[in-house]
Order: C-alpha cells, then sequence, then structure tokens
C-alpha cells in the first residue's frame, strides 16, 4: 500500500497510534509519528540497501547527540577548531591550552573533535567536567585525546556532516586556530551558515599567536578574490573577529553576550532578547542607524515576550526587541547586535 504522512492509512495509522502509546512517554507525538512514516516509506522505495543503511546510522547518531548533549542545554559552550599535529610546547597548543582554562573558569564548556593537538590541549584546559569530544571515525585516526577518552560527553560519528551538526548547532561560539583542510571546512562551513541565517549570530573568532599570518592570508584571499568580484559582501566580514592572544577571544566572546541573551522569530518578525533592557531614545538611534536592514515601513521597538514565547516558556522574563528585519544582510544583523552590545 502507498504510506503518506496525512491520516489516510487506514490500520497503518491505527498501529503507529498503538505503538507510541505502548511505548510510552513519547514526546511530541505528531513528530515522531512522521518519523516512523518516513522509515516506513524508506523500507517501501529502497532498492539497494545503501541509502536506508545512510538514512538509518544518520538517525542514530543525531538520536544519540541529542541525548548526550540535551543535559547541557542551559549552559553555554564553545566549539573549537585546529590542527591535530600541534604538539606540546607549541605557542598554539599553549594558547589553545589556555583559551580551554579561561572557558571553563568563565562558565563554558568546550566543544572539540576528540582529537590530538589543538583539540587535546583545549579539552586539557578546560578539564573533562567541562568537555565534549565529538570524534569521526577514520581508518587512520590515532585513539580520541585523554581527557576525551571514556568521558560521557564523547560521540563517535561515522559521517562528517551528523559530526558537523553537533559542532555548530550546539555552540555559542566558534574559535578557529589554524589547521588543515578539516578546519578550513569548518570555517567555511561556519561563515556560510551565519551568512545566509541558517544559524543564529554567534562570535566566530580567529585565532592565531602574536605576529602569526595564517588567518591573515586567509582574509586577505577572501577580500582580494571573493569580495572583489562581489561574490561576497562588504559587511559580511563583520561575522569574522580576529584575535592574537586566548584572553581577546574570550572577551570577544564575553562581549558578544554582554547584553545580547538569544533570538528567534515570531510570525516572521526578528524578536531578540536582551539581559538588560534599553532606553527609548537607544532605541531610536537604532531604528535610525540600522534601517536599511528593515522591511519598508518597519522598525524596531521594545517589547516584551510575545504571546508565542510565552506559550514556549522561552525566557520569558527578559526585555525584547521585535525587529522588522529584511532576513538579507546577516552581516548587518551581526553589527545590530554589536551596537546593542555597546550601549
Amino acid at each position: 500500500m502507498k504510506i503518506n504522512f496525512t491520516r489516510n492509512n487506514g490500520p497503518v495509522d491505527g498501529i503507529i497510534d498503538q505503538l507510541m502509546e505502548t511505548a510510552g512517554d513519547i514526546r511530541r507525538p505528531e513528530f515522531v509519528r512522521e518519523m516512523i512514516i518516513a522509515s516506513l516509506k524508506a523500507g517501501q522505495e529502497d532498492d539497494e540497501g545503501g541509502d536506508i543503511k545512510l538514512m538509518n546510522s544518520t538517525l542514530k547518531e543525531m538520536r544519540f547527540t541529542s541525548k548526550v548533549f540535551s543535559p547541557y542545554r542551559n549552559v553555554r559552550k564553545v566549539t573549537v577548531f585546529g590542527s591535530a599535529r600541534v604538539r606540546a610546547g607549541d605557542p598554539l597548543y599553549e594558547m589553545a591550552g589556555l583559551l580551554g582554562k579561561k572557558l571553563a573558569e568563565a562558565g563554558y564548556m568546550v566543544i572539540t573533535g576528540g582529537g590530538a593537538g589543538i583539540m587535546e590541549a583545549v579539552n586539557k584546559g578546560a578539564g573533562p567536567e567541562h568537555s565534549f569530544g565529538v570524534n569521526i571515525r577514520l581508518p587512520f585516526e590515532e585513539r580520541p585525546n585523554p581527557v576525551i577518552e571514556g568521558n560521557p560527553r564523547a560521540i563517535n560519528y561515522k559521517y562528517f556532516f551528523n559530526r558537523k551538526v553537533a559542532f555548530l548547532k550546539e555552540a555559542d561560539a566558534v574559535a578557529l586556530f589554524p589547521g588543515g583542510f578539516g578546519t578550513l571546512d569548518e570555517a567555511m562551513e561556519a561563515l556560510t551558515l551565519l551568512q545566509t541565517g541558517k544559524r543564529n549570530p554567534m562570535p566566530l573568532v580567529l585565532v592565531d599567536e602574536p605576529g602569526g599570518s595564517y588567518w591573515e592570508h586567509v582574509i586577505r584571499f577572501l577580500e582580494e578574490e571573493l569580495l572583489a568580484r562581489n561574490f561576497i559582501c562588504p559587511s559580511d566580514f563583520a561575522i569574522i573577529e580576529r584575535v592574537s592572544s586566548a584572553l581577546s577571544a574570550l572577551e570577544t566572546i564575553q562581549r558578544f553576550y554582554r547584553r545580547y541573551h538569544s533570538m528567534r522569530y515570531v510570525r516572521g518578525r526578528l524578536v531578540i532578547r536582551l539581559t538588560t533592557p534599553l532606553r527609548r531614545e537607544e532605541v531610536q538611534r537604532l531604528a535610525e542607524q540600522f534601517q536599511d536592514i528593515l522591511v519598508a515601513g518597519g522598525g524596531i521597538v521594545s517589547t516584551g515576550a510575545l504571546e508565542e514565547e510565552r506559550d514556549d516558556g522561552d525566557v520569558i522574563d527578559l526585555p525584547r526587541l521585535a525587529v522588522d528585519f529584511n532576513r538579507r544582510d546577516f552581516g548587518r544583523l551581526r553589527s545590530l547586535i554589536n551596537a546593542i552590545n555597546d550601549l
């Protein structure tokens, strides 16, 4: 029989409902039902087995990712990328260890790839109780670093794309140290998600040793090749911040959350949650300064929690700004957040 997501599957719908009732404690049953339907449809459509194996592994990996991270949803986390080939004693290794230590002392947890080099240094600095390791299974990969091996917050992935989701979905900031193809891949992934608004704004900090040229060359390439050809916009560079010390990286991350708390869209309108309210004249000044990213006739106004936020219990006590954002220029949106934090 042909199975549909709508409720016209006859006895199949009843069996799925009975299955969820028997299992018990199913949260968001409407989504679980659709996942079961999708699995049944995949089973009917699969010819050779490769696609359904991929879907099966992906679902199991994402389910376990959610299980590991869910107890720590209220703790801010910083994902740190960098080369696995940097060894103890290298200035970058020492900087990464200090950053991990300072982040933990400031109340953050760290997420790394769980391997050697920069990842090991950050995990050592933060300590096992403040560390996550999202490792990838490779035929030539070494064992996880000593901080992550056996850690209950360690996850091993078969697929890079699932691992990327964990790195960026769970992060409140990203720090990138110099590294190889993997580091550059993650840098471009993070930049793309932030530039297109597929990921809410967060600090993206490029860290190098004093006098280092790694990120200088990368940014020069972006300017001389991408920007010069109009492949990107000047405002896209607001997404990136360069620093040359662990303390500067920490200060950059903390400054981002000085007044800005979080954001969400409600009925297509951007709602920015703040830790402290703004004065009326400050809000008016922001509306004038960032008129270019508002829809025609739109504005920026102070507000409390909207009805949908109250229904969800979504940090309802915080003051807010309702912004008629055009959902196009996310570099300028980052500049708006910077301006809010500077008031």
